[in-house]
């Protein structure tokens, strides 16, 4: 497997993957044929904004297809039986102080894709995702990210309910 395009998910965000493929298989791909064949309906097709817009909408789930398929074949699943308990991993949330900002701040450690950093789910890869992997609970982090450099204190490590 090429390691440069794979992608760490916990079983949650694979799982995610897959349930998107298989409701744009088998339910939204005829959605939009139902769409094109009911803007065909209406006749000229030149100047059927109907029409445009379904074959558009039929592009952007065909894409979205094939960039789920892709994902899915590169995808590397983290078990929770690899993960050491107490020992900062994907699948896991950890509460650390931040010295910067002098308040405590929980992440949830999560593969690339299910990142979404307003909801403190953090990238492995990210500088803090990076950073926070492998960390103890009493451990302290630095890191560099483009904001500056920051210092966190590990405070507790426990696996995510997903």
């Amino acid at each position: 497997m090429d390691n440069s395009k794979s992608i760490k998910y916990t079983a949650a965000g694979y799982k995610a993957l897959v349930d998107e493929l298989d409701y744009l298989k088998q339910e939204k791909i005829e959605e939009v044929k139902k769409a094109i064949a009911q803007a065909r309906s209406f006749g000229d097709l030149s100047e059927n904004s109907e029409y445009d817009e379904a074959k558009n909408e039929q592009a952007k789930v065909v894409a979205r297809i094939a960039e789920l398929e892709e994902l899915i074949q590169h995808a590397i699943i983290i078990e929770e039986s690899d993960m050491k308990v107490g020992v900062v991993n994907l699948g896991f949330t950890v509460k650390v102080f931040d010295y910067d900002m002098d308040e405590e701040v929980e992440y949830v450690i999560v593969g690339t894709n299910e990142a979404n950093p307003l909801l403190g789910r953090i990238s492995d890869r990210s500088p803090i995702g990076s950073a926070l992997i492998g960390a103890r609970v009493g451990d302290e982090v630095q890191v560099e990210t483009p904001a500056g450099e920051l210092k966190f204190k590990i405070l507790s490590v426990e696996r995510t309910n997903n």
